[in-house]
């Protein structure tokens, strides 16, 4: 399952060189995983209820292409591979002209509520990586 996010680019996401901020880029992917796991229906309180919480542990990013100001953005995301924990996510942002942005492959952990370590990824997020 592929997820889609739309934004456009604001004045506050932009920096001294007149273009968004690199780290920016980064609150766009997270905004695209969120997406993701709202159309999966593996929000916050869905992973709460199986007494987990998700972690990002890595991520690589790659700037391919500047945005600015009122850019309309599409933020792709979709599963890449899973692990016995972890799992990582393909994303991708694309601007109006349909010109790549950036990539990034996102690595995340299940960890449990309680005892703070991973855990063996749950069944309900299996099912989109297989």
């Amino acid at each position: 399952m592929e997820s889609t996010l739309d934004i456009i680019v604001r004045s506050t996401e932009i920096d001294v060189n007149k273009h968004v901020n690199n780290a920016k880029y980064l609150e766009y992917l997270e905004w695209g995983r969120e997406e993701w796991y709202e159309q999966a229906n593996l929000p916050y309180d869905a992973f709460s209820d199986m007494g987990i919480q998700t972690v990002t542990v890595n991520i690589h990013i790659s700037y391919k292409h500047e945005c600015r100001q009122g850019d309309k953005l599409r933020v792709l995301c979709r599963p890449e591979r899973i692990g016995r924990s972890s799992y990582v996510f393909k994303q991708e942002i694309y601007n109006q002209e349909d010109v790549l942005c950036a990539d990034a492959l996102v690595t995340s952990v299940t960890m449990d509520m309680v005892t703070r370590k991973s855990r063996e990824a749950p069944k309900e997020l299996r099912v989109f990586f297989e």
